[in-house]
């Protein structure tokens, strides 16, 4: 089953295999992909969707030194690069729009990051001067709120300039949209924030806004319910979480891409009430293809794996055939030149 041709809302998909998306902290200051980026993604195209690394919608929108964006038309004809070379693999390419919210520095971009609140996040981020405690963000008013909704729409309408098949959203790991959704880091009494209905809200507005802006059947969500990610806390995840799928159900999305929880009870109720593609990631998964038999067994329609295809940039040949498996180096997963990024063999190359 995991080497079937799937329908994914309309886009073939050679198989059901999906990239998961990893920073790698190898762009250019300006949030415009590095050259290297379009090999890098066109080694890893027999991947039945490729997700690609967190790509902010807006300059107050990035986290991590030297991530990618979308949001300039430099930004965009850097991502056609990319977009071009997947494709001309065979390769299906989703971008995932990432704001980090409060998980930046003003280091990094020159601006205080924002948030649904005033509350920092635990620890340190890695700046461009060093590490660096978070600070505190700013709290978005109404008006800026609405504003960053926008800014995702406007993002998503650049990705498909650029020439993606999609975008996803990234509603998950800490991040803004994940943010809003938490009960210590959202403590707004706002439309957006209080009972469960306010938090979900940003989420949907922000999912609606990109149904509007390129239609349903190329968006996608991902979401990491009762994950403590960036220190959130999601005592509540068994309501958030069926009403936020409930509500994004009505909206037809393309997919959901599930990190799931470690609950079962909670993954099987958003498996239920999720009526169109369901996408399974499972955190620290150590065989990829016992996880992905298990998983489509389970009821998951796509299984995306991150670190076996960041180490192993034809991993379908791979499982397809039973062999050995590339260990990655995470010592070269963030920023650097072609070492553990590019240069990776491919099984081919080493039965030469």
């Amino acid at each position: 089953m995991l080497f079937t041709s799937y329908d994914l809302a309309g886009l073939p998909l050679h198989n059901r295999l999906t990239m998961a998306p990893m920073t790698r902290s190898r762009a250019h200051a300006d949030g415009v992909p590095a050259s290297l980026a379009a090999l890098y993604y066109a080694q890893r195209a027999s991947a039945g969707l490729i997700i690609t690394e967190g790509v902010q919608p807006s300059a107050a929108g990035k986290g991590y030194v030297d991530t990618p964006g979308l949001h300039t038309d430099e930004q965009v004809a850097g991502w056609r690069e990319v977009t071009g070379a997947v494709h001309a693999a065979g390769g299906r390419i989703f971008a995932q729009i990432m704001h980090a919210g409060r998980v930046g520095h003003p280091d990094n971009t020159g601006l205080l990051p924002v948030a649904p609140s005033a509350v920092a996040a635990p620890g340190q981020i890695h700046t461009y001067t060093g590490p660096q405690d978070y600070p505190v963000p700013a709290a978005l008013t109404l008006a800026e709120a609405e504003a960053t909704v926008r800014d995702f729409a406007d993002a998503a309408r650049r990705a498909v300039d650029a020439g993606f098949d999609g975008v996803e959203l990234h509603g998950a790991n800490g991040y803004l949209i994940h943010q809003f959704l938490s009960q210590n880091a959202n403590l707004r009494d706002d439309r957006y924030g209080g009972s469960v209905a306010g938090r979900i809200r940003f989420a949907v507005e922000v999912a609606e806004a990109a149904v509007e802006a390129i239609g349903a059947s190329r968006v996608g969500i991902r979401l990491s319910p009762a994950n403590g990610a960036q220190g959130l806390v999601e005592e509540d995840a068994h309501e958030v979480y069926p009403a936020l799928v409930a509500a994004l159900a009505g909206l037809d999305l393309g997919y959901v891409h599930l990190m799931t929880s470690g609950d079962d009870d909670l993954d099987r109720r958003i498996r239920e009430l999720w009526p169109n593609t369901l996408i399974v990631n499972e955190p620290g998964a150590d065989d990829p293809a016992a996880t992905a038999s298990r998983r489509l067994e389970w009821g998951a329609d796509l299984v995306a794996f991150g670190s076996a295809f960041l180490a192993n940039p034809d991993l379908p040949l791979r499982l397809r055939l039973g062999a050995s498996l590339n260990e990655p180096d995470f010592a070269t997963a963030f920023g650097g030149d072609h070492r553990g990024y590019t240069d990776y063999p491919a099984l081919a190359a080493q039965l030469v």
